[in-house]
């Protein structure tokens, strides 16, 4: 409930403390999560900060000598723990601290059991799909690289870079890479990277180390900022067994920084070896071309129509005469046949004529209209009947029947 205060009736420092103490005890006993930073054993209290490892924000702890010494050696600073508290708030000083009941330091079991579960909710959200993975440039013209300072991560992409290929450049951000500060640094750097036009590609690359030491390249606020950045992202975290969540997110993925410079820059020696073995490929395939053209050119000037036009001539020529000829035979062996056939037709004609059989002494009667009389019984006495001889025909007059 707000208080209802003015500058005519305000309320008292004690009043406004109280109550803040108030709303904090209803909290009750919590348990949180942070990284120890600051710790300091006085007599038998023991004080620390309990920093949250991604954000920058901290609180004061206040415990027993008796619970630090039950969490055991374990509880230094720079390690993780989990702390079962109450939150206090001390009136007469206006602060803010946990009083702590149970300190447990989360061991690596935990660690990768966490880190499992956010691997599954983020693979479940689709940040890790190969379908939103981007393909490195071939050439990039500037590479931004995120590394320690002074680290052999740093010395090994540079060097290697540069030997494979002596004109690429390098925008280099150095950040912390472990510790309660790293994260943050990490993803300040990649969004200064992102945001560059001359930046092609952002290589995110530490050395090996404890599982302790890479969990900021695990952080879900670390991998999220790579999934959403629009420039190509090669993570190079470790050596190749250690595999945290950047190396899912990232578009591509080096077991090792000096592999990540093998992957993102292309090496010179390699490529003017590719352009000579292209080179030579394109000569023999051009030659050969040319080659087979010429020689079907020579196949075609050495036949016959064109390596002697005049002697094609002459065979066609040839082919034509005795053509000609042949035909003529056919032609003449045909009319052969047809006048020995004309012959034989002649003579069946003579021998079968009226003409042929007057010649052997035979005579035709006819009557006046020039019918023939074929039997005796057709003609009557009296009837003038003509008769026709080889040689001439007579008028004759029948007497008797």
């Amino acid at each position: 409930m707000a208080l209802e205060t003015s500058p005519e009736s305000p309320t008292p420092v004690r009043t406004v403390l109280q109550l803040v103490g108030g709303w904090i005890a209803k909290l009750g006993r919590i348990w949180v999560e942070g990284q120890i930073t600051e710790l300091n054993r006085r007599a038998g209290t023991v004080y620390f900060t309990l920093r949250d490892p991604v954000a920058n924000v901290s609180v004061r702890v206040v415990c027993p000598r008796a619970v630090c010494d039950n969490a055991g050696p374990a509880v230094v600073d720079g390690a993780r723990v989990v702390v079962h508290a109450k939150p206090d708030f001390y009136i007469n000083r206006g602060s803010f601290a946990l009083s702590a009941f149970e300190i447990r330091p989360v061991g690596v079991g935990e660690l990768l059991a966490r880190l499992e579960r956010l691997k599954q909710l983020l693979t479940a959200e689709g940040v890790f799909n190969a379908e939103r993975k981007r393909p490195l440039p071939f050439l990039p013209g500037t590479i931004g690289l995120i590394c320690g300072r002074d680290s052999a991560a740093e010395r090994d992409v540079l060097d290697n870079s540069r030997r494979r290929w002596p004109a690429v450049r390098f925008t280099v951000e150095n950040t912390a890479v472990q510790g309660s500060y790293a994260v943050n640094e990490i993803i300040d750097a990649l969004h200064r990277l992102d945001a560059a036009p001359d930046v092609d590609v952002i290589i995110i690359a530490r050395g090996g180390g404890s599982l302790e030491d890479l969990l900021p390249f695990s952080d879900e606020a670390l991998v999220r900022a790579v999934a959403a950045a629009r420039t190509p992202v090669v993570s190079a975290i470790g050596h190749e067994q250690d595999t945290p969540l950047l190396d899912y997110v990232a578009d591509v993925r080096a077991s090792t920084p000096t592999d990540a410079a093998k992957k993102t820059v292309p090496d010179v020696r390699e490529q003017l070896a590719l352009i000579g073995q292209l080179r030579d490929r394109g000569r023999r395939c051009l030659s050969g071309r040319v080659e087979r053209e010429l020689q079907w050119l020579a196949g075609m000037r050495s036949r016959p129509a064109l390596a002697d036009p005049a002697r094609e001539i002459e065979r066609q020529a040839e082919g034509v005469a005795t053509l000609r000829d042949r035909s003529r035979r056919c032609l003449s062996a045909a009319l052969d046949r047809a006048e020995d056939g004309l012959s034989h037709t002649r003579a069946r004609l003579v021998a079968l004529s009226p003409a042929a059989t007057l010649e052997r002494g035979y005579a035709i009667a006819q009557r006046t209209d020039e019918s023939v009389v074929r039997a005796a019984a057709d003609v009557s006495k009296d009837d003038e009947l003509l008769l026709r001889f080889k040689d001439g025909r007579i008028t004759v007059r029948v007497d008797a029947v």
